[in-house]
């Protein structure tokens, strides 16, 4: 079993550079092993698995990876395959795609395949998730919930995940899709849980469960509401929320933060990439795939 302060989280806000400096991708895969990982993609919560593990396995290969495999599992059943299990117990590094974080957590979470991923986790296996695959890493992942700024009751939907980061709530494309205000009305009504929310182009690196350190060129958005005076216990469905007194901390690249004690903890200014054009999912992949194919 691996030194628990040395396991490794990529958590992804989405829309990733693939085609140029690729610095969060490189990262994945250098902490991997690089030129000896063994990595494993998981495209089950995208519409188009063919072309995400396309893309993912022509960048991890450019990178220097020299096993790729993708494990995608079409129903709950088929998370009991022992060869799909192998297939993770023997990765270096997983990685989990875009998509829909709901079909996710029905097809994989609390099955064998689960589990696996679990131990890769336990055992020193660096585990990414992009976009859906960001939200699944976290013990009460959301599932769906309304986009913009204004905090409201009832306004999202928390689902079981994978709990590889508990105590934490992750949203991604946080910027892009204006949602602050669901991710902020989930931790004042479950106050005793951090809100995390990524930006496209962005990776929020945790290492040993606590320790954050943010790269890409977006920023990672963390708000601390166990202080805060809220009315969600009162306020009637989809009402605006009362909530004063939470703690804000927004985390540019070279910024290094503590989960435990939500403190900064070093910042070591840096000039990001420049930024990627972003889309949708699916839209994204598909342009990176032709992009790839030049």
């Amino acid at each position: 079993m691996s030194d628990p302060a040395r396991r490794s989280l990529l958590i992804i806000g989405g829309a990733e550079d693939k085609v140029g400096r690729v610095t969060i991708l490189r990262r994945f895969v250098n902490l991997a092993g690089g030129r000896k990982s063994r990595i494993v993609i998981i495209p089950t919560a995208s519409s188009v698995p063919e072309e995400v593990v396309e893309v993912y396995s022509t960048v991890f290969s450019r990178l220097g990876a020299p096993q790729i495999d993708a494990v995608n599992p079409p129903d709950r059943a088929h998370s009991s395959d022992d060869e799909l299990q192998a297939l993770i117990d023997g990765a270096t590094g997983i990685f989990l795609s875009g998509g829909n974080q709901l079909r996710l957590s029905q097809l994989i979470v609390g099955t064998p395949l689960g589990a696996a991923i679990l131990r890769a986790h336990e055992r020193g296996a660096v585990i990414a998730g992009t976009s859906a695959g960001a939200s699944i890493m976290s013990r009460f992942m959301i599932s769906m919930g309304d986009e913009g700024v204004t905090p409201r009751q009832r306004s999202s939907q928390l689902t079981a995940g994978l709990g590889l980061l508990p105590g934490v709530i992750v949203d991604q494309h946080f910027d892009q899709r204006a949602r602050y205000g669901r991710l902020l009305s989930l931790v004042a009504s479950s106050p005793s849980l951090l809100g995390m929310g990524i930006d496209e182009d962005t990776a929020a690196e945790i290492t040993g469960g606590t320790e954050l350190t943010v790269v890409g060129s977006g920023a990672v958005f963390v708000v601390d509401a166990r202080t805060a005076v809220t009315d969600a216990h009162e306020a009637e469905r989809d009402a605006p929320l009362l909530v004063t007194g939470a703690i804000v901390h927004t985390l540019p690249f070279g910024a290094t933060f503590d989960l435990e004690t939500a403190t900064l903890t070093g910042f070591d200014e840096k000039y990001a990439d420049i930024a990627v054009s972003t889309s949708r999912d699916r839209h994204d992949t598909a342009t990176a795939a032709a992009a790839l194919r030049r």
